[in-house]
């Protein structure tokens, strides 16, 4: 059995009601885990939902908050029809609430949080671009447009402070809301028109799949290169990393083992590493502490840099191909390719 990830109760300082069916959890760290806690801005926390049979289910949500401005770690969370994890949430969860939350994880950020952003969310998909948006504001010079299609003026999460942040940055920041009760869905044409003048810029989105095959339909029409442009979408994670779930079957015999140089949590260590076994599978196997979340390449959580030799993906829905050129690879899709590879985890 694989054993579940090391999780870490956090208290729910204040709840702060965003819109009808939107709800934004502030999160008391203690000190001791302030390090383990560090998040970069388009980054998630995973959230163990209880079952009333004594299960659970586990959520990824965005954190809406900046890591660069003071704040406490804030996720933000809407209520969806149907949805256990939101609805638990919405329904139960007041301040003095204790959340079982596995550390950071995603790789939805910017490696530069200088120079121009273009900006596009839909709904909720806002929760970790206005992370990005509030971090390079404050750490950043340059221009940051955004562009936020809801589908009336009462599903704007973030009204108001979307409307402060304009105000205070002066020439830097553009909002450009759209709502599809106004002016119906967004179209490509629609998209490339507003986005046009700002083609040049690092271009973030994050949304339904529809709205982002709209946005990705745009910026091709422009010819913006598909490596300044990064997408994080939301997805359920085919595994509970809070429980033991049965390990994999074994390796195919035949091929010599690789070595594997691991570099985690301050230490280096050297691994003998069977053909055909996921990365991920040996460092648990050897009793490491490596960050996951979904197992099945979907959502970042695993993500580590790749610094010597070569390895394979079996599955990659999350990283962009600019992140697979600057060496990032996902621990629990990686195989071995060479006879030695090298990993270090941040």
């Amino acid at each position: 059995m694989n054993p579940p990830r090391t999780s870490h109760q956090l208290r729910v300082a204040e709840v702060v009601r965003e819109t009808g069916d939107a709800c934004s959890l502030v999160l008391a760290v203690p000190p001791e885990l302030a390090g383990t806690f560090a998040y970069r801005p388009g980054q998630f926390l995973t959230l163990r939902i209880p079952h009333d049979d004594g299960g659970s289910a586990a959520r990824c949500y965005s954190l809406s908050s900046s890591p660069h401005t003071g704040d406490a770690p804030t996720i933000t969370v809407k209520r969806t029809r149907g949805g256990h994890a939101s609805n638990w949430i919405a329904d139960r969860v007041r301040a003095g609430s204790l959340l079982e939350v596995l550390p950071p994880a995603g790789t939805f950020w910017p490696r530069s949080l200088d120079g121009d952003f273009l900006l596009f969310a839909a709904g909720s998909g806002i929760t970790p671009v206005i992370s990005i948006l509030k971090s390079a504001l404050a750490q950043g010079q340059g221009r940051i447009v955004l562009c936020y299609a809801n589908r009336d003026e009462r599903s704007v999460i973030f009204g108001p402070e979307l409307r402060r942040l304009e105000a205070a940055a002066g020439h830097r920041l553009q909002v450009v809301h759209w709502l599809d009760s106004l002016q119906g869905p967004p179209t490509a044409g629609a998209i490339a028109a507003r986005a046009r003048p700002y083609a040049g810029h690092q271009t973030f989105l994050c949304g339904p799949d529809p709205f982002m095959a709209v946005v990705r339909q745009a910026l091709g029409e422009l010819g913006v290169p598909s490596q300044r442009v990064h997408t994080e979408r939301f997805v359920s994670l085919a595994e509970n990393p809070f429980e033991a779930t049965p390990a994999a079957g074994g390796p195919p015999v035949g091929d010599p083992p690789a070595t594997l140089e691991v570099s985690l949590d301050g230490q280096t260590r050297l691994l003998t590493w069977p053909p055909g076994t996921r990365m991920l599978d040996l460092l648990i196997d050897e009793g490491l502490d490596a960050p996951y979340s979904c197992r099945q390449g979907i959502c970042g959580a695993c993500a580590c840099q790749l610094t010597g030799g070569e390895v394979e993906m079996v599955h990659n829905e999350v990283l962009e191909d600019a992140d697979v050129a600057e060496g990032l690879i996902l621990a629990c899709q990686a195989v071995p390719v060479t006879a030695t590879v090298s990993v270090t985890y941040p």
